[in-house]
Formats: structure tokens, sequence, C-alpha cells
């Protein structure tokens, strides 16, 4: 069974920081590019960020770059998404998944056959 799991979200005040953990259960990560996505109410999912399989290589969506720091351990079967500097226009629901193809990080799109439920990220005083 296919799975991956999502964790650590929450509400968080503007500025604060979130790690967001991506496990996965019933594959091993290793052989996939894994990216993070997010989806806000009234608007289409989005990527936010992409790191190919052995972690050599990161990408990110201009919205997030210089804040967010994706990152991966294949021996825990786990990727994260740190993120620093929260802003208000963060607050989506944060999935992940195997990364299906790549233009811009921005419009990438996900494995549906290897896709996490998401964590709601609040971010607001």
């Amino acid at each position: 069974q296919l799975q991956l799991v999502v964790s650590g979200g929450g509400l968080v005040q503007p500025g604060g920081s979130l790690r967001l953990s991506c496990a996965a259960s019933g594959f091993s990560l290793h052989s996939y590019a894994m990216g993070w996505f997010r989806q806000a109410p009234g608007k289409e999912r989005e990527g936010v960020s992409v790191i190919s399989s052995a972690g050599g290589s990161v990408n990110y969506a201009p919205f997030v770059k210089g804040r967010f720091t994706i990152s991966r351990d294949n021996a825990k079967n786990t990727v994260y998404l740190q993120m620093n500097s929260l802003k208000p226009e963060d607050t989506a629901v944060y999935s992940c998944a195997v990364v299906k193809s790549i233009t811009t990080v921005q419009a990438m799109k996900p494995d549906m056959n290897y896709w996490g439920q998401g964590t709601q990220v609040t971010v607001s005083s």
C-alpha cells in the first residue's frame, strides 16, 4: 500500500516557522524526485519546492525562495519542508507527492499514485 503521510501543519503568527514532514510507507523514496505543493482557498494548486532523488538539487517557487528549505532523509524515507518567515499569504493546505513533470516549480504536477493528503498551515495574528 503506497502512502505518504503529511504532518507538521498548524497555526503560526506572521514571521514564525513550521517544519512539515512527509513520510512514505509501502515504497522507497530514494528513486524519486519529491515535491511540495499547496492550495489556498479559491486558488489553483501550485508547486512550492522540488528536490532530486538523492537530494543534490533543489528548486523553489519565487514566492518562497529564501524563506523555505526542502530536504530529505532517504534512510528515514521522509521529505521535509522547513518554512521560515511565514506570511499570511502562505496560508494553504500543503501536500507532498512524487513529481510527475516540471516546467516551472510553480506549475509542476504531482504523480497522484504517490500523493500525501495535506496538512493545513494557517499564518495569522
